[in-house]
């Protein structure tokens, strides 16, 4: 379906019509009997993947396939952090390029995906965290990423509501990235999904997967709840649930399935304007722009499906942030959630093909996915098109856990945000 801009001027020409010519941003087409291409998962990477299908790599034969409503998993149960000072080289590349696309993914997408480049510092609290980061800040210099070292008086500066003398947790400088910053979650999905529409892409909602067909050991298509469906290859870009998937084509991966969990307060006036990420006690914090504070903690202990996430995990970033934020501590909860995230074990995600020929898979983002999402997505969307990854994907495929080759960003962060 085509799609008409969006403009002040449209915006004029519809109030004159009581707003009765707006299109639907999306189409909701019946399925086709066949795909060139198959993507499984209906969020950000899923969308964006699509998207530079289409865009970047002219393939238009495509469909998105998404068992519940779009940007209804992690894409819209996340924090909105975006930053790209990561310490691997391969990690710092993938980031960046993601970083770079968001700041003009509103003009791309002729929809505002409300990027706003605030700035993130991520407190070092910790001698040890202190050393990390100085080097992390090298690495950055040699990767061309805009990061710096801090003291703590330019981070009283930055965020003057922030307590750098706390007795458990004192502040002895910060890794500061002024690029960095958040985006509006849900309008990226809905900004992907307008553009994968506007070129004749197939958005098809409440189509769950419900067997992955093959024959030869090539990918043949899919059984959906909406009929079976052919094609010539197939995308499995579903995070948290990238296991079951996996499990239905016939090989492993090699992630597990948590829950992370977020919150945000009671709207309040404007206090904060830059993002603050506490790893040693593993809370991040910002403000939105309707006022709430936007509080990211820790992910489970143990493997689950939930989308509601554990008390004592909440109790203890809310315990943490309120010495580092003492501004905070009288705050009234709004609302609270879980997301479903992948882990792997060098906390670096997943851009390969598989065992299956024709199937090409995305995964492991952690809690870092929502960053990575316009990266992530032209980097997938290259591998679908050629066959073989490209350069920002090729140090992520599967065959690295077999030949330990990690990407290890655990050990290198101490936290996958």
């Amino acid at each position: 379906m085509p799609t008409k801009r969006y403009s002040a001027f449209a915006i004029a020409r519809e109030a004159l019509r009581h707003h009765a010519g707006w299109a639907r941003a999306w189409g909701n087409p019946v399925p086709k009997s066949h795909y060139d291409v198959i993507v499984v998962g209906g969020g950000g990477h899923g969308l964006a993947t699509a998207y530079y299908l289409g865009r970047t790599f002219g393939i238009g034969n495509v469909a998105v396939l998404e068992k519940g409503w779009l940007g209804g998993g992690n894409t819209g149960r996340n924090t909105t952090i975006i930053r790209s000072n990561y310490l691997q080289d391969p990690s710092a590349a993938i980031y960046e390029k993601a970083r770079t696309l968001y700041e003009t993914l509103s003009q791309e997408l002729n929809m505002n995906v409300m990027f706003s480049p605030r700035g993130v510092m991520m407190l070092a609290q910790t001698e040890h965290e202190l050393r990390g980061y100085i080097r992390t800040a090298q690495a950055n210099a040699l990767q061309g990423v805009e990061t710096k070292m801090i003291p703590p008086e330019r981070v009283r500066q930055l965020c003057p509501i922030l307590n750098t003398d706390g007795p458990r947790y004192p502040v002895l400088g910060a890794l500061w990235q002024p690029r960095a910053g958040t985006a509006r979650h849900d309008a990226v999905a809905w900004g992907y999904a307008r553009g994968c529409s506007g070129m004749g892409i197939d958005i098809l909602q409440n189509c769950e997967v419900t067997a992955i067909r093959q024959k030869g050991g090539q990918v043949t298509g899919v059984e959906t709840s909406r009929g079976a469906i052919t094609c010539k290859k197939l995308a499995i870009v579903v995070a948290g649930h990238s296991g079951v998937l996996a499990r239905m084509a016939g090989f492993r991966l090699p992630v597990e399935s948590v829950a992370l969990q977020a919150m945000v307060s009671e709207p309040v006036k404007p206090c904060m304007n830059v993002v603050v990420m506490a790893n040693t006690v593993h809370g991040y914090m910002s403000q939105s722009d309707k006022g709430e504070m936007v509080i990211g903690g820790g992910a489970d202990g143990f493997n689950n499906y939930t989308q509601r996430g554990s008390f004592h995990h909440i109790e203890e970033t809310v315990r943490a942030l309120c010495e580092t934020f003492p501004i905070i501590s009288r705050l009234k909860m709004l609302r609270q959630w879980g997301g479903i995230v992948d882990m792997t074990g060098d906390r670096s995600p997943i851009i390969s093909k598989t065992p299956l020929g024709g199937c090409f898979v995305n995964c492991g983002w952690g809690t870092g996915g929502f960053k990575s999402i316009p990266g992530s997505g032209w980097a997938m969307a290259q591998m679908i098109a050629r066959g073989e990854p490209g350069p920002l994907a090729a140090e992520f495929g599967l065959e690295r856990f077999r030949e330990g080759r990690f990407v290890d960003e655990s050990v290198a962060a101490g936290v996958a945000h």
